[in-house]
């Protein structure tokens, strides 16, 4: 390797130009903090393109400081930044500063938490937090367990194997059952032929059971666990979103008398849409009662652990077999940050693996590995200790109730408009709603969302989501800035009124129903 090509890896000799490095990058960011006035710069895809294939990968290197200070022209210029108040699209959240320090170190140190000996007392953290937050679901300390992950989706797809193997498992006792209790009472000389357990029929037969407010990824770790192509069932929701457990019964009993077999059913903490919550409790009982998985999606909703005066709306989530925490979205942590939850840490067992090299079974230590889908793994725990050692869990808990307060206070400006029209409540943080004053058809409401929502983000001052409600598209907002106000809400409402009035007077709809691209 070239002296100058080693000077540029982090060690004891190189600690003094990291530091200045680092020192440089971090002025130059702060910067773009004090100076940027909106979400987004608004260039061009095309040109933004150019600047990115201009760039030659294959030529020699240009140099640390000149690395860096092309990553500032390039990416941090033109990145989409979630502090700004004008920034009311994704769950994407402004970062809590203890964190970000945190993400530094960890960074620097690279460990990873995969094994004891590679992370050390970091293994030990991840432990904790994952025992504090089983502890805030409510799950008993004798028996409770979980592991860090990488967002959501991969929470969801690791609870649905865990189910997938565990209905597995029982399919396989029941079978053995019905063949003792067959072999019992079979005449003689008759032989009993059981019900068949072989993986690929019972595949056949497992279903997931949840709404069609729940996330995508469980459609997708359905399928990824190769389940059929309607393995997931949807069961009527109530004019909010909300899983109806009364349904719930009805559907698993119907599924149970056609030869199915429910994986589990899930839970929704935190619709990705409308914000609402499934009735926990009630839905807790319902798979209590027939025996099958609950898993909880609070990928979203997670935050209301810590809220000082919210937490209610979780009441039941301590039944769930496992549950998805998103600490990235309402815990106000630097992606990735997320965990997965489970009530018995025996449920985690199908995913051990042991390898000689790396977790032979032998070694004492904790080496989380086995209790993962992921081998090597960032400690992303870390920023969330450094979150609660420096906030406090109650100072989370009120920037979460900050952020559903200002959600209320969105549906109220909604509702006072008469050129608004707000579509449905929600108990997080989401206000869904469409431009249409009178003397606006429905046809010409729909085309002019998509619009609406591209004018906004081409211009650069503002973001929002666009979904679709009962058949009909409309524009979101998803408000996940504690530092936003009412009058950050009130300034993107007059941009999405100001440009459906212009699209709408340039008959732009009109333009895009006839297929010609609307003009910048």
């Amino acid at each position: 390797m070239s002296e100058r090509h080693a000077s540029a890896l982090l060690t004891t000799s190189t600690a003094d130009e990291y530091e200045r490095l680092t020192g440089a990058a971090v002025a130059r960011i702060a910067d773009r903090f004090r100076t940027t006035r909106q979400p987004f710069s608004g260039e061009s895809r095309a040109h933004l393109q150019h600047l990115v294939d201009a760039v030659d990968l294959d030529a020699p290197g240009t140099g640390l400081d000149d690395a860096l200070r092309e990553v500032d022209e390039l990416f941090t210029a033109n990145a989409v930044w979630f502090h700004d108040p004008a920034y009311q699209s994704h769950l994407n959240c402004p970062v809590a500063l203890p964190a970000v320090a945190a993400e530094a170190v960890l960074a620097a140190v690279n460990p990873s938490v995969d094994t004891y000996d590679q992370s050390a007392v970091g293994t030990l953290i991840e432990r904790r937090l994952v025992d504090w937050t089983a502890e805030r679901i409510g799950f008993d300390p004798a028996t409770r367990d979980g592991v860090f992950t990488s967002g959501g989706t991969q929470s969801n797809l690791h609870a649905l194997l865990l189910a997938r193997e565990h209905a597995t498992a029982r399919a396989h006792a029941d079978a053995r059952d019905e063949e003792a209790r067959l072999r019992d009472t079979a005449a003689p000389g008759h032989r009993p032929v059981p019900r068949t357990t072989a993986l690929h029929d019972l595949l056949g037969r497992m279903v997931v059971v949840a709404t069609a407010e729940s996330h995508f990824s469980v459609q997708k770790s359905a399928r990824l666990l190769g389940l059929g192509e309607d393995a997931v069932v949807t069961v009527p929701t109530d004019d909010a979103g909300r899983m109806r457990p009364e349904a719930l019964a009805v559907t698993l009993d119907a599924l149970v008398q056609a030869g199915h077999l429910p994986v589990a059913v899930v839970a929704t903490a935190g619709t990705t849409d409308r914000g609402c919550l499934d009735p926990l409790a009630a839905v807790a009982e319902v798979c209590d009662r027939t025996g099958v998985w609950l898993h909880v999606d609070a990928a979203y909703g997670g935050g209301l652990l810590v809220s000082p005066t919210r937490r209610h709306l979780l009441d039941g989530i301590e039944h769930a077999r496992s549950v998805t925490v998103d600490f990235h979205k309402t815990f106000f942590q630097p992606v990735s940050s997320s965990a997965l939850i489970v009530r018995d840490g025996h449920d985690l067992d199908p995913v051990a693996w042991h390898a000689d090299y790396l977790n032979p079974l032998t070694d004492p230590e904790p080496n989380q590995v086995s209790k993962s889908l992921q081998t090597t793994r960032r400690f992303d725990a870390l920023k969330l200790w450094a979150t609660l050692r420096a906030l406090g869990a109650d100072g989370v808990g009120e920037l979460v109730d900050r952020v559903i307060d200002l959600a209320a206070g969105a549906h109220d400006l909604l509702r006072g408009d008469d050129e608004f029209v707000l579509l449905a409540e929600t108990q997080l943080s989401t206000a869904l709603f469409r431009w249409q004053p009178a003397g606006v058809d429905d046809a010409t409401a729909d085309r002019l969302v998509p619009l609406v929502r591209r004018v906004l983000f081409e211009s650069g001052r503002a973001i929002v989501a666009k979904t679709v409600v009962d058949g009909r598209p409309c524009l979101k907002l998803t408000l996940l800035n504690p530092d936003a106000g009412l009058d950050d809400v009130r300034g993107v409402l007059e941009l999405v009124r100001a440009s459906s009035w212009a699209l709408l007077e340039s008959d732009a709809p009109a333009l895009v129903a006839a297929g010609t691209e609307v003009a910048r």
